[in-house]
């Protein structure tokens, strides 16, 4: 596992992600030889473009709108993967296949731990696959209410069919156009998390009171946000999603390395420091 390895990060668009230097960092201080590439694919190319790696290419990190198809294309899957209906790394098993995890979960736990935030009562805006990651995560940090806010009334349906019927956390959700449900929504959140694309937060809703929580936003780039800079202009507090990404990251070379997300990389604190370093 220490000879030259290929891997990279897939989507579309993909130009913009900060994923190679993130993940070059770590395999520099790995000593590790192993290339990591941003490559453009869309959905409807995933499965050819798998097929026709060799055994030179160790895995991928998979961002839009490539997590739902990665899912339905992976050979096993984690037990989150499972669950959430998303994957967002691929590395490959013994027998040529494609092993399917999300470590979104884990990695916006881990960011949303280290920024001291308190998911209690967490608004998540939007209804993607990162949303639902966004939904578990809360869960993993022991909220005991979760509602959920988008601009597609039936994706928020949708996702409180799949998540309602749990003991907790208790799921409620509305349109973003629903103001009173909104308010409602606002008037006692504790966190917010936004998995909106950067551009959007330009044109939802802010109701009074909605920036009385610390907002964590998974975009990152640029920075602040269209979300974050109104937050801040509201008097809020905003929190750059970089950290999460970097928190994944971390559980990817893990996998990348030893087929196992739980399993420590030798000096993990330098390895996450350089990562850090890389990502800034």
């Amino acid at each position: 596992m220490t000879a030259a390895m290929r891997l990279g990060v897939l989507g579309s668009p993909i130009a913009h992600s900060r994923s190679p230097r993130i993940h070059a960092a770590a395999y520099a201080a790995l000593g590790l030889d192993w290339r990591y590439d941003a490559i453009r694919c869309g959905a409807a190319g995933l499965g050819a473009f798998l097929r026709g790696r060799d055994a030179h290419w160790r895995g991928f990190s998979l961002t839009m709108p490539l997590k739902e198809e990665a899912h339905r294309l992976a050979d096993a899957l984690d037990p989150v993967a499972t669950e959430s209906g998303v994957v967002n790394t691929l590395h490959r098993l013994p027998d040529g296949g494609w092993f399917g995890s999300n470590t979104d979960v884990a990695g916006l736990a881990r960011a949303l731990g280290q920024a001291g935030l308190d998911a209690t009562r967490t608004v998540v805006l939007g209804a993607g696959a990162t949303a639902v990651s966004a939904i578990l995560a809360a869960r993993t940090l022991g909220a005991e209410r979760v509602a959920v806010l988008a601009r597609r009334p039936r994706a928020v349906e949708e996702l409180l069919d799949r998540f309602g019927g749990t003991s907790a956390p208790e799921m409620t959700g509305a349109p973003l156009g629903d103001a009173s449900a909104v308010r409602a929504a606002a008037s006692s959140a504790t966190l917010v998390v936004s998995t909106l694309p950067g551009p959007a937060g330009r044109e939802i809703p802010l109701p009074d009171g909605l920036a009385a929580a610390p907002l964590f936003d998974v975009a990152y780039d640029p920075w602040p946000s269209p979300l974050a800079g109104r937050w801040r202009a509201a008097g809020g507090v905003a929190h750059a999603g970089l950290e999460m990404l970097v928190e994944q990251a971390l559980i990817q070379v893990r996998l990348f390395l030893h087929g196992d997300a739980e399993a420590p990389l030798a000096d993990e604190a330098g390895v996450l420091a350089a990562m850090r370093r890389a990502a800034r």
